[in-house]
């Protein structure tokens, strides 16, 4: 284990990194909307704007937007994890190369980047979809 000792305390860093970890990765409320600063609404031609589910949770979007687009912009950094080493896997590419951004789409495993955002449209990130079904 490494920690860290300053003045008297010590700081466990598998510990710190596995929090920030949660904090900044994981999707914990029901419902996600994008922050103002991610969004330029003002004088922007959208198309409408539409909800959709990932892995339970609602998310808003507009149409046009790529399902990774409409994430990055709702805060879901997280997609899937390594199959080596677990570690959290997100957008990278955003053009449909690296493979990075696969989710269960229905009974498809398609790419985010790829893939139009749609009302109703309901999405599962590949470590919630083998959580629920082994």
């Amino acid at each position: 284990m490494y920690t860290i000792k300053s003045s008297g305390s010590s700081l466990d860093l598998p510990g710190l990194f596995q929090s920030l970890i949660r904090r900044f990765f994981f999707m914990t409320k029901s419902s996600y909307s994008a922050p103002a600063a991610l969004r330029a609404d003002q004088a922007v031609q959208r198309g409408p704007a539409v909800q959709f589910l990932v892995d339970g949770c609602t998310v808003r979007a507009f149409g046009g937007e790529s399902v990774a687009a409409a994430l990055f912009a709702a805060g879901r950094r997280e997609l899937r994890c390594s199959p080596r080493n677990g570690a959290p896997r997100g957008l990278f590419c955003l053009m449909g190369s690296c493979q990075e951004c696969l989710v269960w789409v229905g009974a498809r495993k398609l790419l985010a980047c790829q893939v139009p955002v749609a009302g109703g449209l309901e999405v599962e990130t590949l470590p919630f979809r083998e959580e629920r079904h082994g």
